[in-house]
């Protein structure tokens, strides 16, 4: 028998030889592919609770993202939270970039927008403005992306905003409803839980409804001073953390609080000049926060819905999206962390 055919000494019959993988999945670095420990090694499938972060990577691979970034001086911002604070409110600092990137947007219509299709591709802008709002929270014990979409940020308060993110914060994924697509989703067999996704994920003119029209994701509670997120949508803001960092001012050397602002922007759908006047306008905005005529309550039903109920200021907990007549964004489901009412049809 030649070398090559020649069985490794005490390889059992049926085993394999030439690589050291033997027919209970066992190599001979020790990696198992049963979820059994050899040698250090232990190899598992995916985690349901983080399927659908796989599928909704898989369906942002025909995006072309370029990525900006700047530094914006939060002082205005820190002050209206200082002073928010002494009256017992609280904002949290997100809460100030959607409210700032719903009224950048809204002047930006050709940013506003989303593109679909591969041979005769085509865009669509929205009349309103939809933010989507990442979350770290626990599923079955396995920390994962949430995400949820807020709605009508062009008119909304920040007391608004505020009241969504807190239901979001504050609730249990295991029980929302808001998230029992996702949880069902997690239930499926991949193939189709996968075919679910695209189906609600894939039409044009529901996009704004079920990913937003651009996306909010921060790490600013670490030590994180700026990253760059492909968030689905074709303008996603990456928020780092406020640090004090030296600043020139009247030529002299002082601080400021800082935060590095990220942008990522699909360039199917706008050019590299568009996103930097949107990342221009979005600084400005922070940086002047408070300047202008103070948010007044929305009165108008385009700008309400069934959205979380609840002020910062009161302490009052917010009745949730679901809440009918409830004032503030309206919150919608987001495919990537969110099925919840997509799934009709379909084994819950």
């Amino acid at each position: 028998m030649s070398p090559r055919g020649r069985r490794p000494a005490g390889a059992a019959n049926g085993d394999a030889a030439s690589d050291g993988v033997t027919s209970d999945g066992v190599t001979s670095g020790g990696v198992t592919s049963g979820g059994v420990t050899s040698g250090g090694v232990d190899v598992r499938p995916v985690r349901r609770e983080r399927r659908h972060t796989l599928y909704f990577l898989g369906d942002v691979r025909r995006f072309s993202p370029v990525h900006l970034d700047t530094e914006v001086d939060m002082s205005a911002v820190l002050r209206h939270r200082d002073e928010a604070a002494r009256a017992g409110r609280r904002y949290s600092v997100v809460s100030y970039v959607l409210h700032a990137g719903g009224r950048t947007l809204a002047a930006h219509p050709e940013a506003n927008a989303a593109i679909g299709g591969r041979l005769r591709p085509k865009v669509a802008r929205f009349a309103t403005v939809s933010g989507k709002l990442t979350l770290d929270r626990t599923l079955s014990g396995q920390r994962v992306v949430l995400a949820a979409v807020l709605q009508g940020l062009d008119r909304a308060t920040l007391d608004e905003i505020q009241a969504t993110v807190d239901h979001y914060r504050d609730g249990d994924p295991e029980s929302m409803p808001e998230f029992a697509g996702t949880r069902a989703l997690h239930r499926l067999p991949a193939p189709v839980a996968r075919a679910a996704y695209r189906r609600v994920a894939s039409p044009l003119a529901r996009r704004a409804a079920v990913r937003g029209t651009f996306s909010v994701t921060s790490l600013g509670h670490r030590p994180v001073d700026g990253f760059h997120s492909v968030g689905g949508t074709t303008i996603t803001l990456g928020v780092g953390q406020i640090a004090e960092r030296p600043v020139v001012r009247a030529s002299a050397v002082t601080t400021a609080p800082l935060l590095r602002l990220s942008l990522t922007f699909d360039h199917r759908v706008i050019d590299g000049a568009e996103a930097a006047d949107v990342l221009a306008d979005l600084r400005a905005a922070l940086e002047t926060f408070g300047a202008a005529e103070p948010d007044q309550p929305s009165t108008d039903p385009a700008a309400t819905g069934s959205a979380a109920t609840g002020s910062a200021a009161t302490g009052s907990t917010p009745a949730g999206p679901a809440a009918a007549g409830s004032a503030g964004p309206a919150a919608a489901s987001s495919p990537d962390g969110s099925l919840n009412g997509s799934l009709e049809g379909l084994p819950r």
